[in-house]
């Protein structure tokens, strides 16, 4: 049961990693609400950026 949990947590730590980049490196844990469109963009160019930096 143990060595399912340390697959579970590797697989979640993976996943969990770019939210962190993007939340700690490029401030966006609170956003103004400037409409779907324009906060949608905005996290997809943080995504393409994670991907720069990771």
């Amino acid at each position: 049961m143990a060595q399912f949990e340390k697959i579970k947590a590797s697989a979640r730590a993976k996943a969990e990693h770019p939210f962190r980049v993007i939340k700690q490196q490029f401030g966006y844990s609170k956003t103004r609400y400037r409409g779907l469109a324009k906060n949608t963009e905005r996290l997809y160019l943080l995504a393409g950026f994670t991907n720069l930096v990771t």
